[in-house]
């Protein structure tokens, strides 16, 4: 075969779709079934909606949310509000993951689903790659695409240097119905050692995502128990917390999230969204990168394929494309996120950017890209 992605999220969907457009035989190997909830914060910037048309992959069909408005609260319910110049929309990653499946298996990408790698070996005499599945089966690619997300046993077959270092940090995610709650805002509000998201998806539904530490939840013993000591504390999580009707009985959950800085090549594969890469959900344009990031890695391999590049070329083209694409949101995010979390600093941060909206908007603007 001519590509191989591992992971069939957001960007392993859109790059099969890229790739076979572009008329290359595409597998992608997916350790679940469709359609599945991801822990996710499911807004979605606009600077990703012509890409998404030229795919053929337009999300109106999906009825998605339209958002313009962005609020940010402090622990003691402190708020400041800004518009968002670009836009974005709501989505399920329900909906729109299962929809570019589909989209994807109509078109000829040949998926192997609820499978898992367990091993990616690159031969230099024939520069192809030999994938093995958890079943022993053994794939052969020329291309190989990491779009497996955040963190996967992988990682440490890659020997990748972020592995090996614990992270705090675990999220939360509920679909919600809150009568009353603005379906063109998408509202930010911290609390102690962590931070919580909420905006509107498809027909009258809300995503609540939020992010936190182990020890916080340690501590308290439960999520549920966490939920009414500390992110009750914030009066806007209180009202949220108490009057919601919860759309599933138990909450997504998924722990070691790492901020820490990944490589986008890793021994000959190209990684593409969280895998190459993860922003703080702070500020709220996972989803956006990730599409970009297949853009980027599609375009990469389509060259090498198309006999444009080297294998050299090809790796280091998308290295320089990658870091300038996401190299300064990245670092832009992670200082962001040290200013909130902590009660103090929190509420001094958000009091003093309730006078100063054009740091508010330059903030934003650093975290989002441009249409693509």
């Amino acid at each position: 075969m001519d590509v191989l992605l591992i992971g069939g999220g957001l960007a392993g969907l859109a790059a099969a779709l890229d790739l076979r457009q572009r008329g290359h035989h595409v597998t992608l190997v997916e350790r679940k079934h469709y359609p599945f909830h991801k822990v996710c914060g499911e807004y979605v910037s606009n600077e990703v909606l012509p890409y998404l048309r030229r795919l053929g992959a337009d999300p109106a069909p999906l009825a998605p949310a339209e958002i313009s408005r962005f609020e940010l609260t402090s622990p003691a319910g402190r708020s400041l509000q800004s518009p968002l110049d670009l836009g974005g929309f709501g989505v399920s990653r329900f909906v729109l993951d299962d929809f570019l499946y589909r989209l994807a298996e109509a078109r000829g990408v040949v998926f192997q689903l609820k499978s898992t790698v367990t091993d990616v070996a690159f031969d230099p005499a024939t520069e192809r790659h030999c994938v093995t599945l958890a079943d022993g089966r053994q794939l052969t690619a020329r291309v190989v695409l990491g779009t497996y997300g955040k963190r996967a046993t992988l990682d440490r077959q890659l020997q990748r240097s972020f592995f090996a270092h614990r992270s705090p940090y675990l999220g939360v995610k509920y679909h919600l119905r809150l009568p009353g709650f603005a379906r063109d805002l998408i509202a930010l509000h911290n609390f102690a050692d962590g931070y919580a998201g909420i905006s509107a998806i498809e027909e009258d539904k809300l995503c609540f995502c939020y992010l936190t530490t182990r020890q916080n939840l340690k501590q308290h013993g439960s999520i549920p128990a966490m939920e009414a000591e500390v992110l009750s504390r914030n009066p806007r999580l209180h009202e949220i917390l108490t009057t919601a009707e919860v759309l599933y009985p138990q909450p997504e959950v998924i722990n070691e999230i790492s901020f820490a800085p990944k490589k986008p090549v890793e021994q000959h594969v190209l990684m593409c969204g969280d895998a190459a890469g993860l922003i703080t959900p702070l500020c709220g344009n996972g989803m956006a990168m990730a599409l970009h990031g297949a853009a980027l890695g599609a375009a990469a391999a389509h060259d090498f394929l198309a006999g444009h590049t080297t294998r050299a070329q090809m790796e280091a083209h998308y290295a320089r494309a990658w870091q300038a694409a996401f190299g300064a949101r990245l670092r832009v995010g992670r200082a962001v996120q040290r200013l909130f979390g902590g009660p103090v600093l929190s509420e001094l941060v958000v009091g003093g950017l309730r006078h100063w909206p054009g740091a508010v908007r330059t903030l934003m603007q650093r975290t989002h890209g441009q249409p693509f």
